[in-house]
């Protein structure tokens, strides 16, 4: 692993030397470094370049009164270069979509795990339910609660760890990101930016693949349902025995996903 050279004034670190450039994108409350197993797998398939987002690791924070989502995009656009794949967990997914959504040009391939793109999964029973879970959480954020906010987000997100086996420190760690957490609402849930416009996810023609964990939540594999019945080159992978985690639970099966889809948009460009 490297240090690379600050963009956007975000830190990031790089991993490899093969041909294939790739810009991957942590979750929410995490950093860069949860790519590291990934990146050293497929060090001589490609160079991975994994930032720290806006707000998080050791990047500086969210500019004042901006939207997270637009923001975190802003500050990454300076990385997007012709052909390279992007990749990214959760939050990051999210950001992947919508780059590769604004710059088909530009980007060959998109992995994207565990997307938490909520407005994309069809409307249902278990949606609206997740949806009050989320609420739950949102309305504890706006009350002031942080330390209970983020026990409920662990309790949703968490993957059945115990909260209270987690350090004092750690909990409080989460707990004052959460206004973070709070504020991705309308990105998530309603689709702010707009990447469900009619047609949008139709034009997105490159290799796609989705990703999840078997034993993960299930509003994401209703996400997964959504965004597949719109994306024209599109594979599911589901990892058994992993949850919404499995970026850092099972790194290999999420290197080998990865090495697929470049190789597979590869193949399409020499076509």
């Amino acid at each position: 692993m490297r240090d690379a050279a600050p963009v956007s004034g975000l830190h990031s670190r790089s991993w490899g030397s093969g041909p294939a450039p790739v810009l991957a994108l942590h979750c929410g409350l995490g950093q860069g470094g949860m790519w590291k197993a990934v990146a050293e797998t497929l060090a001589a398939d490609c160079t991975l370049t994994a930032p720290d987002l806006p707000g998080h690791g050791r990047s500086p924070g969210f500019p004042g009164g901006a939207d997270v989502h637009d923001a975190a995009c802003a500050a990454l656009r300076p990385f997007l270069d012709s052909g390279i794949h992007l990749a990214g967990h959760s939050f990051g997914a999210t950001l992947a979509l919508r780059l590769a959504l604004e710059h088909p040009g530009q980007v060959a391939s998109l992995l994207l795990i565990e997307p938490v793109f909520f407005a994309a999964a069809p409307d249902s029973p278990l949606k609206r339910d997740h949806q009050a879970a989320e609420a739950a959480i949102y309305s504890e954020c706006d009350a002031g609660n942080l330390p209970l906010a983020a026990r409920l987000f662990h309790e949703l997100w968490g993957g059945g760890l115990p909260w209270d086996g987690f350090p004092e420190r750690i909990q409080a760690g989460m707990a004052r990101q959460l206004p973070f957490v709070r504020a991705t609402e309308s990105a998530l849930w309603h689709d702010r930016a707009g990447m469900l416009v009619p047609g949008g996810l139709e034009r997105l023609d490159i290799p796609v693949t989705l990703l999840r964990g078997a034993q993960t939540l299930p509003i994401v594999a209703e996400v997964h349902r959504g965004l597949m019945s719109r994306l024209p080159q599109v594979r599911e992978t589901v990892v058994g025995g992993a949850g919404h985690m499995v970026l850092t639970s099972q790194p290999g099966p999420v290197a080998e996903a990865l090495r697929q889809q470049i190789a597979e948009a590869q193949g399409q460009s020499r076509a």
